[in-house]
């Protein structure tokens, strides 16, 4: 049994900052992939931000130059530093840890999603 768990969501004014968690325990295995994904109301998941096992890092266009993401592979946890944050990054963020398939299908795990409000 894998669990994933976020922490760190809330409410800040635009322009504001938050920093965003998520650790992988239990049953894990090697990780391949970790990323962010949120979702506002009435529009589907999208990928904010992702880091590879070797580094490499992709964001989505409204991301970059305001958030970075990090890991530390010894935890499995995955960091997200949100900067200047504005009205529209309002929305549940999901931790997605994806591993290397000890088994016949990919393997992959979500966290349960924590808020983040954008508003003065």
């Amino acid at each position: 049994q894998v669990q994933v768990m976020e922490s760190g969501g809330g409410w800040v004014q635009p322009g504001g900052s938050l920093e965003l968690s998520c650790a992988a325990s239990g049953s894990v295995g090697i990780v391949k992939a970790m990323a962010w994904y949120r979702q506002s109301p009435g529009k589907q998941r999208e990928l904010v931000a992702g880091i590879m096992s070797d580094g490499r890092t992709i964001y989505t266009d409204s991301a970059k130059g305001r958030f970075t993401i990090s890991s530390d592979s010894a935890k499995n946890t995955v960091y997200l530093q949100m900067n200047r944050l504005e009205s529209e990054d309002t929305a549940v963020y999901y931790c997605c840890v994806d591993f290397v398939s000890r088994g016949p299908t990919p393997e992959y795990y979500w966290g349960q999603g924590t808020q983040v409000t954008v508003s003065s």
